[in-house]
């Protein structure tokens, strides 16, 4: 049984949260902290304007709590691009030690995750953690160039277009409580336009191998967010739990919350900012204000590539499951 870490001494002290004008004319609109007026906001191509939002992100971090980049010990974060441009290019002005992460659109808890053991064991004091993706960039990364008007099939998520950054220390209002590092998962799917349903087996193995190892129940969490599922594979996952006699009256996922049914994103939301924007600028606020006591949040990720996905390989996924606490 693959071990799960139950933290004493981790807390969210902060967040900030940057989107799109798509994201910031959807349900969670006016609980973001910044929305851009375009998808280039700027910049002379969308992969500038991503690594902006992740740095706007990241300094918005240390603008709203009154810190300066030397109260750091590290930065987090990652992306979906080739070597991570997006995080490595948006730190350099920051001056603060960085590691860059990779899990796909699993990122934001990845770095979460890495960041408060870090901070448990006493190796560092403050933590910022971050992801980012951007839907123009993502496209031509991984499918096709939106310039292709290539028609997009039922079941694609649409990438979120944010960025999503949290303070990691030992003060706060919301603990990081445990954490379940997830296993590589592979059910042999090879549908680059159906990611939900790559993403779901692992989604149920992290959140199986979670409750069994803390005794738990879904019910003991007041919410099960997944990452960036979307439709499709939040009915897989429901299935699979239910094929285990786990109830999952309690599931949601950040994907279906980001975007209104009228804006036509398909499956819901994907990328590394649905489950940082959303945690940040939505799940985070309630657990601070008490109307949520505990939150699972578990970030979906499919590891791969234009290269594999053109020599017909099969997808292999990761979840990461991350528990928050209300601090009584």
């Amino acid at each position: 049984m693959n071990k799960t870490f139950t933290l004493k001494n981790v807390f969210v002290e902060g967040t900030a949260s940057v989107v799109g004008p798509s994201e910031g004319a959807g349900p969670l609109g006016d609980l973001f902290d910044v929305i851009l007026p375009d998808d280039i906001y700027g910049e002379s191509s969308f992969e500038k304007a991503e690594r902006k939002m992740l740095l706007e992100s990241l300094s918005l971090c240390l603008k709203k709590y009154n810190y300066r980049p030397e109260d750091f010990d590290l930065i987090l974060a990652g992306d979906l691009l080739n070597q991570l441009i997006s995080a490595n290019f948006a730190v350099r002005d920051l001056n603060i030690p960085f590691a860059g992460v990779f899990g796909a659109c699993s990122t934001f808890n990845l770095s979460i995750g890495l960041g408060s053991l870090l901070v448990e064991a006493g190796y560092v004091d403050r933590v910022i953690a971050g992801a980012c993706s951007h839907h123009q960039t993502a496209e031509r990364t991984f499918r096709f160039p939106t310039e292709l008007g290539v028609q997009r099939k039922a079941t694609a998520t649409w990438t979120m277009s944010g960025a999503g950054s949290v303070i990691l220390s030992r003060q706060g209002l919301v603990k990081v409580k445990e954490i379940t590092f997830g296993r590589v998962v592979d059910y042999g799917l090879k549908d680059t336009n159906n990611l939900g349903a790559v993403m779901a087996p692992a989604a149920f193995d992290t959140l199986k191998r979670h409750l069994q190892n803390l005794g738990k129940k879904p019910e003991d969490y007041d919410l099960i967010a997944t990452g960036d599922l979307g439709s499709v594979g939040q009915i897989m996952l429901k299935h699979l739990l239910g094929d285990a006699s786990l109830d999952a009256g309690n599931l949601t996922d950040c994907g279906l919350l980001v975007y209104a049914s009228t804006q036509d994103k398909h499956a819901g939301a994907s990328g590394c900012a649905a489950s940082a924007c959303v945690f940040s600028s939505y799940f985070y606020p309630l657990l601070c204000q008490g109307q949520l006591k505990n939150v699972l949040l578990l970030a979906t990720g499919a590891l791969f590539a234009q290269i594999t996905a053109q020599q017909k390989d099969s997808i292999p996924a990761v979840a990461h499951a991350i528990a928050f606490e209300k601090v009584e």
